[in-house]
């Protein structure tokens, strides 16, 4: 189970994405500028073994969160929920 000691806070997001795995899962967060100048935590899932950029875009799956801690915290636990997909 990936728990919040394992993600870097919001400072490290807002200049760089972070990456990582989990027994077979994939996962990135970044942070993403939507077009009504609107700041979003984008968390994307995929299985492994490929990196973001090899792995066909229709076995990404997404979820957008609030740009704070408390997004993080979500974003945490819908990996938890999308772990048992792949």
């Amino acid at each position: 189970m990936l728990k919040r000691e394992d993600f870097m806070p919001i400072p490290y997001l807002k200049k760089a994405k972070f990456t990582g795995s989990y027994q077979g899962m994939r996962y990135r967060m970044e942070k993403v500028e939507k077009e009504e100048r609107e700041t979003v935590l984008r968390v994307e899932a995929w299985p492994e073994p490929y990196s973001y950029d090899a792995t066909p875009k229709e076995q990404v799956i997404s979820q957008d969160f609030e740009f704070s801690e408390n997004g993080i915290q979500e974003g945490i636990a819908w990996l938890n929920e999308t772990y048992g997909k792949f």
